[in-house]
């Protein structure tokens, strides 16, 4: 891969001849193109595919989020890209040659902000889901004023429900309503924290998977 900055041509993307023209992190640059395999995938080239395959789509809807508050991008790596690495390294497992989510291992967001204390999720009639804490404030960088978000995930309807900035941290409960296709299905859920200023987050607090009643 290589960089120019405003030659003959100046910058381009796409393909041209032998070569693809991108612009990557406001840089120009310029790379050829990859040559055809005539090998066919081995299984474990095919399983990374399957796990790459699988992160991508899980995380596509929360591209958002992660750009913001998954850890802190470094070099290369984008905080989604890090956000892909772990998923696939740290919360999927092999079911019969299959890839798979392991929900409670799964983060949403990942960073230095002092989490919650003793968070319990309870649903209720309506699509409603109600979450309580403890109050935790004076705890290590913690503040009352910290921002509360929510997150659920349905697998059978492929579905992300984000409630983000609900109530903060010193509120000790919030309480969302899901929409009504929701109800009847299980859903897995996640919230994190994350500072007024929007700087930085908790990492995220699996609270279970739950029927929305």
């Amino acid at each position: 891969m290589a960089t120019f900055n405003k030659g003959i041509l100046g910058g381009f993307s796409g393909k041209v001849g032998t070569v693809v023209g991108a612009n990557w992190r406001g840089k120009d640059i310029m790379r050829s193109l990859p040559k055809p395999s005539l090998k066919e995938p081995t299984e474990k080239q095919l399983l990374q595919q399957a796990r790459f395959k699988l992160a991508v789509a899980f995380l596509q809807p929360l591209k958002t989020i992660l750009s913001q508050y998954f850890g802190s991008s470094s070099g290369v790596k984008s905080r989604v890209n890090l956000a892909t690495s772990y998923t696939i390294n740290e919360a999927m497992q092999v079911v019969a040659g299959i890839p798979e989510l392991v929900h409670n291992k799964v983060l949403i967001t990942k960073g230095e902000l002092t989490g919650f204390q003793n968070a319990i999720l309870n649903t209720q009639a309506g699509g409603v889901l109600d979450l309580e804490w403890e109050d935790n404030s004076a705890q290590g960088n913690a503040s009352a004023s910290d921002q509360v978000s929510l997150v659920s995930y349905c697998k059978e309807l492929n579905d992300f429900q984000i409630f983000e900035d609900i109530v903060v941290r010193s509120d000790l409960m919030a309480s969302v309503t899901l929409p009504n296709f929701c109800i009847g299905k299980t859903i897995e859920v996640w919230a994190f924290l994350n500072t007024e200023k929007q700087t930085f987050a908790s990492n995220s607090f699996y609270l279970g998977e739950h029927r929305v009643l």
